[in-house]
């Protein structure tokens, strides 16, 4: 008989029924209150979000004023909504994108699990760096020469482009992230082989 066959019969024939885990009842309660967390911070953020558009829809409405039945916005009241939408989007987005992109990390730093997780930080640190200077550079502490002294459509093209300037930026940059992260995650396996094998 072949080594093979014994090794076949062996594995058939062995007890499969042992004992499970002792933790095994640990870790399932713990993944149940993992995702019951979750949820609820979830729903958490999801009430607070439509708490704060709803505070902010009724800021517009009541501090507002109006001329012959029109609405004549300060044309400051639309630079500090733009500026918090702009805060907003950076701390939705920012946890958003690490959420979906932990998994994708942790399959391409497969061989380098500490390395991908200083990957992450070192990415979240660079994306709030980014909306941080990019507020700082666009926000307007004066109105423009060719704007009214109340909301027009010069002043909602720049306030609308503004936003659309950051959505570009952070797309590019975190397209290009998918694209390098396999590369480098690959750098960092040969590198780590290459290590390891001068070792031996």
């Amino acid at each position: 008989m072949s080594q093979l066959e014994d090794r076949l019969r062996e594995t058939l024939t062995s007890d499969t029924s042992g004992a499970p885990s002792p933790d095994l009842f640990a870790r399932v309660r713990d993944s149940i209150d993992g995702d019951r967390v979750r949820r609820r911070t979830r729903n958490r953020a999801l009430a607070l979000g439509a708490a704060v558009v709803a505070a902010l829809a009724a800021a517009v409405l009541i501090l507002t004023p109006y001329e012959n039945g029109r609405p004549a916005m300060p044309w400051w009241f639309l630079e500090l909504f733009t500026t918090g939408v702009l805060v907003a989007m950076a701390l939705w987005l920012g946890p958003f994108i690490k959420r979906f992109g932990r998994a994708y990390a942790a399959d391409v730093f497969h061989d380098n699990p500490l390395t991908g997780k200083s990957y992450i930080v070192l990415t979240d640190i660079v994306y709030y760096l980014i909306f941080a200077a990019y507020i700082l550079f666009t926000v307007n502490f004066e109105r423009a020469i060719d704007w009214n002294p109340t909301v027009d459509a010069d002043q909602l093209k720049v306030e609308t482009a503004r936003i659309a300037g950051i959505l570009l930026i952070i797309g590019v940059l975190h397209g290009v992230n998918i694209v390098l992260m396999p590369v480098l995650g690959r750098l960092f396996s040969l590198n780590r082989q290459l290590s390891g094998t001068r070792e031996r």
